[in-house]
């Protein structure tokens, strides 16, 4: 078997010349993209997988090779808009209420909105479907979204989506009123979003979260898409690379339009995918254990790439980091003022000095992951159940046989495994007992911040409740 060479060259962070970064206030868009693996993009040697604009962004921006979210969807959210771990926002799952973020949390878009910006969201909220965990009550200004964690879900309790809604013309919440669009799901969720930019630009500094929620399942695209992977792997993984080939062409379409504007030297793009992989991870995985919903590697490593042209040199950054860390990054370099009492409770740090500076000093901190969607009422019991700890270059697991809730460590090295294929658990006893206690104490420090775990819904969707309201209940 042929080994490939990996050549990890550091580049100078500032284009030459350049100012400080903090305080800068740049146009920030920042895409979020639903279920797309870290494996999922040509940049990172998918062999079949045609991503072109994405690997643009990888090419022509700063990409972080160390970069972890959390294994499912709504927690990666709540992480990226409160800088804190989603257990301390309350939200241990994608339904059941326990996807509320917490009404107590202090938003990104707030803080950004304290700075000046004018701020929209398109596409995917997944954070609460009540009225008062909506986007709009949590300082974001431009509101185009679908409910529930995907276009047409419903679940008892609060998730759910608009009636009959589908990934072709589906109807989209749009500040408080819906609005019955035509298209595919994506291509509409960009088009909005471009056109709101194109009404903010030179008026203040804006900030656009335009979160797909493609290429989750249902397996939905446009024929064309599926038709440039048919044949190359199965009808699902064809359809599965088709959704995300429809993204990457309305990210060079959003790209085009700010080159159009004359706004790439003044917008900083961020991209991310929200977990792991799914559909395509029997194709390629990076070499990784794990997919979704796994505390595995292949479930929380992602893709991090920050392109801000004239001021950003491309280049790498080895340095550990997660997805609290943009919030306190993108208010920093805002110039945003964070309450003492939000400051406090991050558990992100900025990455403004690793951005400035590949070589700059990055202390070592433990990340803590763990699945949720224990069942109800079983918090305490689940404390070893699908979690790990990050420590340096060592990643500690449990994942107990199924029916157990036993603690069932294992250690890896990943400087040396980064497919997490050795236990070394028994050869470092004193690096597994440091990490255990780190997690021990965190696991007692969140019990108390559990608010939606005995959380009752409402006996029918709110965004059904609205939809009705505004159209009339079809009768049965």
């Amino acid at each position: 078997m042929s080994r490939a060479l990996i050549v990890i060259v550091l580049f100078p962070a500032l284009a030459s010349g350049a100012e400080p970064l903090a305080g800068k206030k740049p146009n920030i868009i920042f895409v979020l993209i639903d279920d797309q693996g870290y494996g999922d993009f040509s940049c990172h040697g998918n062999p079949i997988l045609k991503t072109p604009n994405m690997d643009r962004l990888h090419d022509e921006g700063v990409r972080f090779l160390d970069f972890y979210v959390s294994p499912t969807c709504s927690p990666t959210r709540s992480c990226l808009m409160s800088g804190k771990h989603e257990f301390k926002n309350g939200v241990t799952h994608t339904i059941m209420e326990r996807e509320r973020m917490s009404l107590a949390t202090h938003t990104l878009p707030q803080a950004l909105k304290s700075a000046g910006y004018t701020t929209g969201i398109f596409g995917k909220w997944h954070l609460g479907d009540e009225d008062s965990y909506q986007p709009n009550r949590r300082g974001f200004d431009e509101v185009f979204i679908h409910g529930a964690g995907g276009i047409g879900q419903t679940y008892p309790g609060s998730c759910g989506d608009a009636p009959g809604n589908k990934y072709f013309n589906p109807a989209i919440r749009h500040n408080g009123v819906f609005e019955k669009t035509k298209g595919y799901c994506t291509d509409i969720f960009f088009g909005q979003a471009i056109r709101w930019l194109d009404s903010v630009r030179g008026k203040s500094p804006f900030f656009a979260y335009i979160a797909t929620n493609a290429p989750h399942e249902p397996l939905v695209c446009p024929v064309e898409y599926i038709a440039k992977y048919r044949g190359k792997v199965t009808d699902d993984q064809a359809k599965f690379f088709g959704m995300i080939a429809n993204i990457d062409d309305n990210l060079g379409i959003l790209l085009a339009k700010l080159k159009e504007w004359d706004l790439e030297r003044d917008t900083l793009v961020i991209f991310m995918n929200d977990n792991g992989g799914t559909v395509g991870v029997p194709v390629f995985n990076a070499g990784m254990r794990g997919e979704k919903v796994t505390p595995y590697r292949g479930g929380t490593r992602a893709a991090c790439f920050f392109r801000w042209p004239g001021t950003l040199a491309p280049g790498d950054r080895i340095q550990t980091g997660a997805h609290f860390d943009i919030f306190p990054t993108l208010a920093a370099l805002a110039g945003a003022k964070v309450p003492d009492d939000v400051a406090k409770q991050f558990d992100g740090r900025s990455l403004v000095p690793v951005l400035e500076d590949a070589k700059s000093d990055w202390p070592d901190r433990f990340l803590f992951t763990h699945v949720g969607r224990w069942p109800k009422g079983k918090a305490a019991e689940s404390k070893y159940v699908n979690c790990s700890v990050r420590y340096r270059e060592f990643s500690m697991v449990s994942v107990p046989p199924k029916k157990s809730m036993a603690k069932s460590w294992e250690l890896f090295d990943l400087s040396h495994d980064p497919g997490e294929k050795t236990n070394i658990i028994k050869d470092k006893p004193d690096i597994a007992d440091k990490m255990e206690h780190a997690y021990d104490d965190w696991w007692q420090s969140i019990l108390p911040c559990l608010v939606n775990e005995d959380a009752v819904g409402p006996a029918e969707n709110p965004f059904k409740t609205a939809y009705w309201k505004q159209f009339g209940k079809k009768q049965p």
